[in-house]
């Protein structure tokens, strides 16, 4: 497994968990990082399973 997927996949989570925080604090700015962290997340990881697939051919 590509280690951009398993780091990928922790910004994702750690993106979302900022991004309910602020919602519920009402804090915009932490809201948005938060998107921006988890859509970063969700690209490196997907860069992860491209280089995977690439691997088993």
């Amino acid at each position: 497994m590509d280690k951009n997927r398993i780091q990928g996949t922790k910004h994702e989570v750690k993106g979302a968990l900022k991004e309910v925080a602020g919602k519920m604090t009402g804090n915009h700015v932490k809201e948005a990082a938060g998107r921006l962290e988890k859509d970063a997340g969700k690209l490196q990881r997907d860069v992860g399973k491209v280089r995977d697939e690439h691997k088993k051919h």
